[in-house]
């Protein structure tokens, strides 16, 4: 059943209403002038809906409207969050961490949440200045807080912001935490019937006060112990950073020297914060050129390996001199296969051990559990639900010692450890760089020992294809394509048979999501699925080839023809080519 779009009168009338209440002088004017103008387009962008939980919480571009990240939302969401808490049994002094990234607005989003939560009556533990993702899901469990609100958007464009929020647990909101939160914050009416004290008045009241700085001397004791450890070695490893113009440069310093590693060459363009994000035409380690500068200076350097945070610091991109000296990136699942089997070879694996990965990722992690004997879990996208995962297997096997050793997702986002319920590029970049030093104590790369991963288990190649269609018709056509798939999905792709179709849709929660998977013969298959944070349909495609007489060269040139001929075959079936 289809729902009638609002008429633009009650588009501008919206408009005007959310002016009325928006704390801040800047968009409320934005506001007023849209409304003014009569933009029927613009207004129904803007307000003929609110922003959601996704992937990652709440994302979008900063703006006037509930459809775009401002004060007004966050302070919205805040007091929905703060309302569910109460409705939960959390009351008068609970403690609730907040923290926020370097992007545009980012610390005036912080403050607005901080006030709202502060003006119901919990005790919130504000960051000083901006710090990572991981930091601040750390600082949930650290402190024994209800809940916590991270303002950043990660990787996304410099106009974007986001708002992410965790439970107690440490780990992001799931359903029906979530849904308990947005039906709060669309009921709650005039946000201005609920208390919003100055910070000032808030802070001398202990309503609101500064992060502990023990918070963080906490999380880097915890990174320190809990590595894999690396060799001595005659000369030190070289490592060069970029922090992307975000907010991991401070944490990266205080730590590689402390873990051994100090041979330590920055980016210098990239490693102060930056929400201008000026020498990156996307501020994502993954898109082309965005590493760039990076490779140059790895190379004045002659560095062994580059690392890379995205901006807040829970992803981490990393590049290796191959044994020609040439920097080539690994992809996430390549990153994903390489800390998986560094921690079956150090750390061991037993029955009652658990790894995890989403479904858009590498069938080859899921492989090397099997093989080793440890149990595995493919989630949904997103790393929230490999945070659940890891839950609910310790819920179940804490008493059998059973451990919860690695997650990760495609997208350059690992988990090494409990330690954060969330991916963690810190903790991430640490271990490779420790997986970097042992290979160089055997006078190997990285990209040497992927070889031996794929050796042992086969090469799985994977690639994507995606389609950017922002706006209201954007998600209609992307909506489009989903049901077309579903109402007639191809019965071969490249010559392959589809010998399997899984509709995420119609299976149980949690793994109800809107994804459809195709299994391929040759062990090959295409997932399509809507993003979660960006207007984007992406389809993500892969196969295998063993690794036979002609070695991993020969298997990889087999694999490559394969992808690019899959990815065109699926691209041209399923989005028109």
């Amino acid at each position: 059943m289809s729902t009638a779009l609002p008429p633009l009168p009650d588009l501008i009338a919206a408009a005007r209403a959310w002016a009325d209440a928006d704390p801040d002088p800047f968009t409320r004017a934005a506001a007023l002038l849209l409304a003014e103008q009569g933009d029927e387009a613009a207004l129904r962008e803007r307000f003929g809906a609110r922003l959601r939980f996704g992937t990652a919480g709440l994302r979008g571009p900063l703006g006037p409207g509930p459809n775009a990240m401002n004060r007004a939302l966050v302070r919205r969401v805040s007091l929905g969050l703060g309302l569910h808490l109460r409705a939960q049994g959390h009351g008068e002094g609970a403690r609730v961490a907040v923290g926020f990234d370097a992007r545009f607005a980012s610390p005036q989003l912080a403050e607005e949440c901080a006030r709202a939560l502060g003006g119901l009556g919990f005790e919130v533990h504000l960051a000083p200045s901006y710090c990572p993702t991981p930091l601040l899901a750390f600082a949930v469990l650290r402190l024994g807080a209800v809940a916590g609100a991270m303002v950043t958007a990660s990787h996304n464009p410099p106009q974007d912001n986001g708002f992410k929020v965790y439970w107690g647990d440490g780990a992001q909101v799931v359903p029906p935490h979530d849904d308990a939160i947005s039906a709060a914050a669309d009921a709650l009416g005039d946000p201005r019937a609920y208390p919003r004290p100055e910070l000032e008045e808030l802070m001398a009241a202990g309503r609101v006060v500064p992060m502990s700085e023990e918070v963080g001397d906490a999380y880097e004791r915890a990174l320190l112990t809990r590595r894999l450890g690396a060799p001595a070695l005659a000369a030190p490893l070289r490592v060069a950073y970029t922090a992307m113009h975000g907010v991991g440069a401070a944490w990266f310093r205080r730590l590689m020297p402390k873990a051994g590693f100090v041979d330590l060459v920055e980016v210098a363009e990239q490693v102060e914060p930056d929400p201008r994000f000026p020498t990156v035409a996307f501020p994502n380690p993954e898109e082309p050129g965005a590493l760039d500068l990076a490779r140059a200076t790895a190379a004045r350097a002659g560095a062994h390996i580059l690392l890379a945070h995205d901006p807040d610091a829970d992803r981490l991109a990393v590049v290796a001199r191959d044994a020609a000296g040439a920097y080539r990136a690994f992809t996430g699942d390549q990153v994903g296969a390489l800390v998986a089997h560094e921690l079956f070879e150090v750390v061991g694996a037993r029955p009652e051990d658990l790894v995890a990965t989403s479904i858009v990722s590498s069938s080859l992690v899921p492989s090397m559990a099997r093989a080793r004997g440890c149990a595995c879990a493919e989630t949904l996208t997103g790393f929230k639900w490999i945070a659940h995962a890891a839950l609910a297997h310790q819920a179940r096997a804490g008493e059998a010692g059973g451990r919860f050793l690695f997650g990760y997702e495609e997208a350059i986002g690992y988990s090494v450890g409990d330690l954060v319920r969330d991916k963690d590029g810190v903790s991430a970049a640490l271990c490779v760089a420790d997986m970097a030093a042992r290979a160089l104590a055997e006078g190997k790369t990285l990209w040497d020992r992927l070889d031996e991963v794929y050796a042992r288990y086969g090469l799985y190649l994977s690639g994507q294809v995606s389609r950017a269609r922002p706006g209201a018709a954007g998600q209609a056509e992307i909506a489009g394509w989903m049901r077309a798939l579903r109402a007639a999905p191809p019965t071969s792709l490249a010559g392959r048979a589809v010998e399997e179709i899984t509709d995420f849709a119609r299976l149980p929660a949690p793994l109800t999501g809107d994804v459809v998977r195709l299994r391929l013969a040759g062990g090959a298959r295409v997932l399509v699925r809507p993003s979660g944070t960006e207007p984007k349909i992406k389809l993500y495609v892969e196969v295998r080839a063993e690794v036979g007489a002609g070695g991993v060269p020969a298997a990889a040139e087999e694999a490559r023809a394969a992808l690019d001929a899959l990815k065109d075959a699926a691209a041209a079936a399923l989005l028109g080519g």
